[in-house]
């Protein structure tokens, strides 16, 4: 009679568990699967970076765990015993369902992932040029760049960094690096006698570059701040190039095709290795890059990863820009 208090196991249940004891060694049961399907010691050790004779000695220790002969050993030729194709219809079938429920959670499991949103200038001209030493440190995260002049909402759209140039008393976040801008050109433009770039004033005979503005406001709105400060309000350009992205300003620019307002640091590697020049001295601008964390990213530790290796890349960036208090903006 069956005791009231002790429940009933479901059929197939042992009380104890699985013993080792009842089971073939099971790191072996691979390379039983590989030679049971090739039928070729030789050709299932290639498969699995052995030896044939590793692989050999490997089914004998299975044999001898299971006390039956699996292969029948003929001349040059393998074929399976009628034990050895009850444990190969056994040993596929497990290892289809452990592969089968290995993809299931892994599926279920969330991907490491940062989500960082910027302008287009930033993550082209400065960003992306540098991400590969937090990629390289990070190998397992997948970043997803937003570049887009449009300031998006960290929380609708499950960002969690955000990188925006604003003026600095109306910066949010923490600060990254000040803006300082002074026009810069090809070195090609400097050597040329006939229309040479000595003073400001000698703009008056070059192309500018410039970004595209709405309708009604300058055509140069973002070189009057500099003309300002150089006391040029008035000039007048030979003609302009328009743009709707600044990195397409810089390209034309790096090309020998006007001169540009330059915004470093986005530019120091261009200063750096001579593709771009500046002729004439800088400004600070009052603007500067921020950076904000999502409240969602605090529970990310990629992200807060990213947060600290950004502000380590901008303290790089500062330390290397030119000594000596540049001109103000007003």
């Amino acid at each position: 009679m069956r005791s009231r208090n002790v429940k009933s196991l479901p059929s197939g249940t042992v009380a104890h568990g699985i013993r080792r004891s009842e089971l073939p060694p099971l790191h072996l049961l691979y390379t039983f699967e590989a030679a049971a399907r090739t039928l070729s010691f030789t050709v299932a050790a290639g498969e699995l970076f052995l030896t044939q004779s590793a692989v050999s000695r490997q089914i004998q220790q299975v044999e001898e765990a299971l006390g039956a002969h699996l292969f029948e050993r003929r001349h040059r030729a393998l074929a399976l015993t009628e034990a050895g194709q009850v444990m190969q219809r056994a040993v596929v079938d497990c290892l289809a369902r452990l592969r089968d429920a290995t993809a299931s959670v892994r599926a279920t499991q969330p991907g490491r992932q940062i989500a960082i949103t910027t302008t287009p200038g930033f993550a082209s001209l400065w960003l992306i040029p540098r991400l590969a030493r937090f990629t390289a440190s990070h190998p397992q995260v997948d970043v997803r760049i937003s570049a887009t002049l449009e300031v998006l909402d960290l929380q609708r759209s499950a960002i969690d960094v955000s990188v925006r140039l604003t003026t600095l008393d109306k910066g949010l976040g923490r600060p990254l690096f000040e803006e300082q801008v002074l026009p810069v050109c090809a070195p090609q433009l400097l050597q040329d006698r006939s229309k040479p770039l000595v003073r400001p004033a000698d703009l008056a005979h070059h192309t500018l570059l410039a970004i595209d503005t709405p309708r009604g406001q300058s055509l140069t709105m973002d070189w009057e701040p500099w003309f300002k400060v150089m006391g040029l309000p008035e000039i007048r350009m030979k003609n302009t190039l328009r743009f709707s992205q600044y990195s397409d300003v810089v390209a034309a620019a790096v090309a020998g095709q006007g001169v540009a307002i330059g915004r470093l640091p986005l530019l120091d590697a261009l200063l750096r290795d001579g593709r771009l020049v500046a002729p004439f001295s800088g400004a600070a601008s009052h603007f500067g890059y921020f950076v904000t964390v999502a409240p969602r990213a605090a529970a990310n530790a990629d992200a807060q990863d990213f947060v600290r290796w950004l502000a380590s890349e901008g303290e790089a960036a500062r330390a290397l820009q030119p000594p000596g208090k540049p001109d103000v903006l007003a």
